[in-house]
């Protein structure tokens, strides 16, 4: 495994983020473990998380993917090893403040989720989405707050615009107040605009670290998917079919399909080491629901694309979304 600084802090973690959203609704906590136990063999020591996962599904209150984190972090007596990250902004509770970014939902919330991953500071605390209802300084002074108790180590942003982003670190700067150090974007070689029009250049400039979340679009980079060949029906799946099955998107396909076929590699590995070989990329967040599924992209890191590779998969890829 490689490490990397976390932005211009001095944070070291793994070039690849293990994210746990599906602990407790497609993989059962045994299997969590097992992925975890497998992830941290491999050198692997960077988890991502949420408090409100996975509150969608039938059943699951929210928080339940950090209380299995919390349980395995016990049994392994491993909590120093751990760079732990969650985030803060879903609904959790009943009423107008069980949702936000303001100072009240802030505080309780942390609380909460302290409570379920068994420690007393969580290393990077991330806003899950931006709160156009509540002051930006007013969730900046709560979470500066809770970096000044020793709660949060560090704090991150995610699904942020680059102007409130901006706004954010200015408002910073201007009350010396602790800054975002991490940016949690949606990016991937078929969903790139987003990122890369303005988001891309901010990081760069401010020595933000990018730990982008789908790198395998929902698994459609993994090559698992064939334009002769439907998938099964289910919601996951219909999502996948919406958003790339299409021209750009098996031409996309295609490109990394190539490349990895010259490599004597999986696609996913080529579509994660596209990512990797960009030097404004921290590590990007990937899933797993067996250890069978993690291996091959723990694998990506030792990928080097040449710049006639990136030139290729760039201009494959390459059209305004």
């Amino acid at each position: 495994m490689k490490y990397r600084n976390l932005g211009r802090t001095g944070l070291k973690v793994s070039a690849i983020c293990l994210g746990t959203m599906q602990w407790g609704w497609t993989a059962s906590k045994e299997t969590a473990f097992e992925v975890m136990d497998a992830f941290f063999e491999r050198g692997g020591n960077f988890l991502d998380t949420a408090d409100v996962y996975s509150r969608w599904a039938e059943g699951n209150p929210g928080g339940v993917s950090e209380q299995i984190i919390g349980e395995w972090m016990q049994k392994r007596k491993n909590r120093r090893q751990v760079v732990l990250a969650t985030k803060v902004r879903g609904r959790m509770w009943d009423g107008p403040n069980g949702e936000g970014l303001s100072r009240k939902h802030i505080m309780e919330a942390v609380e909460d989720s302290l409570r379920r991953l068994q420690t007393d500071y969580i290393d990077l605390y991330q806003i899950h989405a931006d709160d156009f209802s509540t002051p930006v300084e007013e969730t900046l002074r709560a979470l500066d707050d809770l970096v000044r108790q020793g709660k949060v180590l560090y704090l991150g942003a995610s699904n942020i615009r680059a102007w409130r982003l901006m706004k954010s670190l200015w408002i910073s700067d201007k009350y010396d107040l602790a800054r975002y150090d991490c940016l949690q974007p949606h990016y991937n070689l078929v969903h790139r605009t987003e990122f890369e029009a303005e988001l891309k250049p901010l990081c760069e400039s401010e020595g933000i670290g990018v730990i982008p979340y789908s790198p395998l679009a929902g698994g459609f980079l993994t090559g698992k998917y064939h334009l002769d060949a439907p998938p099964p029906d289910s919601a996951r799946q219909e999502s996948v079919k919406r958003r790339y099955f299409n021209e750009y998107g098996w031409r996309v396909l295609a490109a990394v399909e190539k490349v990895a076929e010259e490599r004597g590699v999986q696609p996913l590995q080529i579509a994660l080491a596209w990512l990797l070989n960009q030097p404004v990329i921290t590590a990007p967040i990937i899933g797993a629901n067996s250890v069978e599924q993690l291996l091959p992209s723990l694998d990506a890191v030792d990928i080097t694309l040449t710049p006639e590779e990136m030139a290729f998969l760039d201009e494959a890829s390459r059209r305004g979304e």
